[in-house]
C-alpha cells in the first residue's frame, strides 16, 4: 500500500505542477494577443480560472493529506532503537584522541595583604626655576 502513495504521491506532485503553470498570472492580459486567449471558451464563460484553482486546491489538499499520513506511518513504523549498522562508517578504524597539550597559564604571584605593603616613594619635585629669558641678579 505505502508504495502505490508514494507513486500517487509523485503523480500527483507533478499535476499540480502543471496546474499552476497553466494558471493566468497578473499579467496574463498581454499574452492573449499570442492565442492566450482562445483556450477560455473551452472551460465556460468563466474561463479556466475557476476550474484550475479549484482543482489546484484539491490536489493541494490532497498532496498534504498523504504527507501527513506517511509522516505517521514512519514514526509508528520505525524501530525502537538505532542498530549498530553504520554501513561503510564502521568500516573506518578507531584511533584514540591525541592528549591535549598543556596550555595551563602559571598562576599570578599573590598580593601582600594591604598593611604590609611598603609604601612607594614620590618622586622628587624638581627646583623651581625662573622662566627663560629673565636674569637673576
Amino acid at each position: 500500500m505505502l508504495l502505490f502513495l508514494n507513486v500517487i504521491y509523485v503523480l500527483l506532485a507533478i499535476a499540480m505542477i502543471v496546474l499552476i503553470l497553466m494558471q493566468r498570472g497578473a499579467g496574463a492580459q498581454a499574452g492573449s494577443g499570442f492565442g492566450g486567449g482562445a483556450s477560455a471558451t473551452v472551460f465556460g464563460s468563466r474561463g479556466a480560472s475557476s476550474f484550475l484553482s479549484k482543482s489546484t486546491k484539491w490536489m493541494a489538499i490532497t498532496f498534504f493529506a498523504i504527507s501527513l499520513f506517511m509522516a505517521w506511518h514512519a514514526t509508528r513504523t520505525a524501530p525502537a532503537t538505532v542498530g549498530d549498522d553504520l554501513g561503510i562508517m564502521s568500516q573506518v578504524p578507531v584511533v584514540p584522541a591525541a592528549p591535549a597539550p598543556d596550555t595551563s597559564v602559571p598562576a599570578a604571584p599573590q598580593q601582600a595583604p594591604a598593611g604590609d605593603v611598603p609604601a612607594v616613594p614620590q618622586a622628587a619635585e624638581p627646583p623651581e626655576s625662573a622662566p627663560p629669558g629673565t636674569a637673576e641678579n
